[in-house]
């Protein structure tokens, strides 16, 4: 299997991180994949009409994406069910924070694309704000179940984990550890992992 990737995406970090988690990332080999808003390579396109990383490419040759479809089929066929819980409340309860965890990095993506790839005379100041008051409240959510992420080793608490240090990679300045001593603390913990070491964006 293929996975078509950027080292920046915190989307793809998400998917990597749970291979190394699950003791699989052996199985499946990088692709360097060079993207933006408005230039997407051919290869990629293939793969995923939507343009978008991650895209993985299966032993078959077929391109599933997006990243939850991707965790969810990698846990299934190769990863023992160990990062997704197959049913009950743990399962819903992952689910529902690697949504949250995914919400901060498509907001967080949104606003990167508006302040930084926009031309400045199109920029929508409007716009940008509203990403950063989602991630706002989606932080908060965070830090209200910090025990959950503290005491789970899950698809949620990496997507949890993916999110937060895509804010640090890409807005620093926002300073979201403001008032989340015990969330900052965690994160600082899983941080030290080493399938977080390894995935550092670049």
């Amino acid at each position: 299997m293929k996975l078509l990737q950027s080292t920046a995406s915190p989307f793809v970090r998400k998917v990597r991180v749970m291979l190394i988690e699950g003791g699989t990332a052996d199985q499946v080999e990088l692709v360097a994949t060079a993207t933006t808003p408005v230039d997407t390579p051919a290869d990629l396109i293939a793969g995923n009409p939507l343009g978008k990383i991650p895209c993985l490419i299966t032993d078959d040759g077929d391109g599933l994406y997006d990243s939850r479809v991707i965790c969810e089929y990698l846990d299934t066929t190769i990863g023992g069910g160990r990062m997704i819980p197959a049913d009950g409340p743990a399962r819903w309860s992952a689910l529902r924070r690697q949504a949250l965890g995914d919400g901060v990095m498509d907001a967080g993506v949104s606003a990167r694309y508006e302040s930084f790839f926009r031309p400045e005379e199109k920029r929508w100041d409007g716009w940008y704000d509203a990403q950063i008051d989602k991630i706002t409240r989606a932080v908060d959510a965070m830090a209200r179940e910090v025990d959950v992420l503290v005491a789970t080793l899950d698809i949620g608490t990496i997507a949890c984990a993916c999110a937060l240090s895509y804010l640090d990679f890409r807005f620093a300045e926002l300073g979201w550890r403001d008032g989340h001593a015990e969330l900052d603390n965690w994160h600082a913990s899983f941080a030290e992992r080493a399938s977080m070491q390894q995935t550092a964006p670049s």
